[in-house]
């Protein structure tokens, strides 16, 4: 069975690192995009299962990603976990309403984390 592929859009090298080595130690495949524009093509390019999306990011926030998924058939289907250093009582809703399936903010507990991308993918147990 193939590992399910996570798409990280963060403009933080560091954290898109942090993030790939957690989830490649999960048995998840990983593609990466630092702006707002390389989201929509790497999300089109490589098909991901679930997208980690920062909201704080070069070409238009992570709403307007959020929106351009939406206004695509293909990609309107992928789940999208929003992970940012923003302020939770501003942006938690905005995200949700967007069509984020699940919001933290950073730091973000891994434990937290692998459970929600479990739930977005219907994993019932962690990835083999």
């Amino acid at each position: 069975m193939a590992q399910p592929k996570i798409l990280i859009v963060d403009d933080d090298a560091d954290h898109r690192r942090g993030l790939n080595l957690r989830l490649r130690a999960n048995h998840y495949d990983t593609a990466f995009a630092a702006d707002a524009m390389q989201a929509v093509s790497a999300a089109r390019k490589d098909r991901p299962d679930l997208v980690l999306l920062d909201l704080s990011l070069p070409g238009g926030d992570g709403i307007v990603v959020m929106e351009r998924f939406r206004a695509n058939a293909e990609l309107s289907v992928i789940p999208v976990i929003v992970i940012t250093g923003r302020d939770p009582l501003v942006n938690r809703q905005r995200a949700l309403e967007a069509g984020a399936v699940a919001f933290f903010q950073k730091p973000v507990d891994n434990a937290e984390l692998l459970a929600a991308i479990r739930g977005a993918l219907g994993e019932t147990s962690p990835a083999q």
